[in-house]
């Protein structure tokens, strides 16, 4: 087993042959080890401490990318399993489109790989915060444990179609996206 990143790409590739994502739901390997792989806080891929030059394999190696109930990240295949760092949400996502209004809006987010997300029951979208300094921590769930931060930019763009809800009995602040709210703060 190795910790090559090419090897992995050879690994998915003899595996899926299918166009769409991995099964990694279906697939449940021994841990191999560590990988020497860190995808900081701006998304990029770092491996051996230089970033992997080519976008293809980042771009697969997202589709293999899974959280577990550890709270750990790794890298999936069917017969290897690579524990990898992430310093925040290992994805990002950014410009922001809105289509229809009110309720019956859609919201959607494309990613740092490329991938377009509609925020809905699939993709939900949670503000939570940073413990160290109370920022918000604007996030929308991709698949298998991972989610993409929403960059700056998305997020004063989200923040454009704020309403207000009353819930629980409270005033909060959130938004619509396919007939869910989604808090995103407290009311005034």
């Amino acid at each position: 087993m190795s910790q090559n990143p090419e090897h992995l790409v050879e690994q998915v590739e003899k595996t899926v042959k299918k166009p769409g994502l991995p099964p990694l739901d279906k697939w449940s390997p021994d841990l191999s080890g560590d990988m020497d792989l860190r995808i900081n806080r701006d998304g990029q891929w770092i491996h051996k401490g230089e970033p992997l030059g080519r976008e293809a394999i980042v771009r697969l190696f997202s589709t293999i990318l899974r959280r577990e109930e550890d709270g750990q990240y790794y890298l999936v295949t069917p017969v290897e399993k690579w524990r990898i760092q992430v310093e925040d949400a290992p994805l990002l996502a950014h410009s922001l489109e809105k289509e229809g209004s009110g309720e019956q809006q859609i919201l959607r987010l494309t990613t740092n790989m490329g991938e377009t997300l509609e925020v809905g029951r699939e993709h939900p979208l949670e503000v939570g915060q940073y413990e160290e300094s109370g920022q918000p921590r604007p996030v929308v769930y991709v698949r298998h444990g991972v989610e993409a931060r929403l960059t700056t930019s998305a997020y004063y763009d989200l923040a454009e179609h704020v309403v207000e809800q009353e819930v629980d009995g409270k005033t909060v602040l959130g938004v619509f996206s396919n007939k869910v709210f989604y808090k995103i703060g407290q009311g005034g």
